[in-house]
């Protein structure tokens, strides 16, 4: 005999149908207070005490007093030099999203194919991303040194009869030899995240598309890139964020000179929090720039989540 839809409601209402889901979310609630309680203490509690000590004008010693409220967010955004490491971060997360992601992507169709040599092709493009920030600053700021007895990029221009260049030293040079050391050292990371997202495009849908007439141009543009799609996004989201916090390869190389023309978001802060020690004022930008990068995630979460939404 079939119950009735009412009687079966009410039986699903009974006190051991809510005593169950009660016990289940209490069960959810356990096993979540843990990582509840280390993201408390690693990331609340420090953004927290970030917050506060940037409300004082506070040099690291003793207790903070000298309130001064939201002096500290008026003056950086008033400074020029600021605005400057603003604008060189959004100049790294273009020339990444133009030229550093698209050349990884075009490497990582080549060598994530049947081409000779792909293994090989694939550890000598990875490798870069093992070594440290530090290692890696190091290495090429001894490629770029001015000296053409020491630095290689000079001494090549010098062989072919080219005027050395500062490189490091040069204003209008240095962003762009940051740049490059930046794409060596990340480019074999978005090629893997590429190639990880080629292996998971089944190959009976390629081999449906040359069936059907596609050439290799229309394979990759209505074929490959609309499957890679989410794998694309999430390089992009990465590559913006990495960029827009990117700190041990600048600080190394150049200290974000030369009249911070090398100067980003998180050498701005460092310099001013750990190297004159105005701890108060470095607070501050640390908690602009989580409100910056904030801002991205969630404008870009809800972007990709429309996109979703529409397809």
């Amino acid at each position: 005999m079939q119950i009735p839809i009412s009687t079966r409601y009410r039986i699903l209402r009974t006190p051991f149908s809510s005593y169950r889901r009660s016990r289940i979310t209490f069960t959810a609630l356990l096993f979540l207070l843990p990582a509840f309680v280390f993201f408390t203490i690693l990331v609340v509690y420090p953004v927290g005490q970030s917050f506060y000590y940037s409300l004082f004008n506070w040099k690291g010693f003793g207790p903070a007093v000298d309130y001064v409220g939201f002096q500290n967010y008026q003056r950086i955004l008033t400074d020029k030099a600021f605005i400057k490491a603003v604008s060189n971060g959004l100049i790294l997360v273009g020339l990444s999203l133009v030229i550093q992601l698209p050349l990884a992507l075009a490497v990582a169709l080549m060598v994530g194919r049947e081409l000779p040599g792909r293994r090989l092709f694939r550890t000598i493009f990875f490798m870069p991303f093992v070594f440290s920030e530090v290692i890696t600053a190091i290495m090429w700021m001894g490629l770029f040194n001015p000296d053409p007895d020491r630095g290689l990029f000079n001494a090549l221009l010098v062989l072919v009869g080219i005027k050395p260049q500062g490189w490091l030293g040069d204003p209008n040079q240095v962003l762009g030899c940051i740049f490059a050391v930046l794409t060596w050292k990340y480019f074999g990371f978005h090629m893997l995240l590429y190639m990880a997202g080629l292996q998971n495009i089944p190959k009976e849908i390629e081999e449906a598309a040359l069936i059907d007439g596609a050439n290799g141009r229309q394979m990759i543009m209505f074929v490959i890139l609309p499957l890679l799609w989410g794998t694309i996004r999430t390089s992009i989201y990465l590559s913006v964020l990495g960029a827009l916090q990117q700190f041990g390869i600048i600080w190394v190389m150049t200290k974000g000179g030369p009249v911070n023309a090398s100067e980003v978001m998180a050498t701005y802060m460092y310099r001013y929090g750990f190297v004159r020690f105005w701890l108060g004022y470095g607070s501050a930008v640390a908690i602009v720039m989580l409100l910056i990068s904030l801002v991205f995630s969630l404008a870009y979460l809800r972007l990709v989540k429309q996109q979703d939404y529409l397809s």
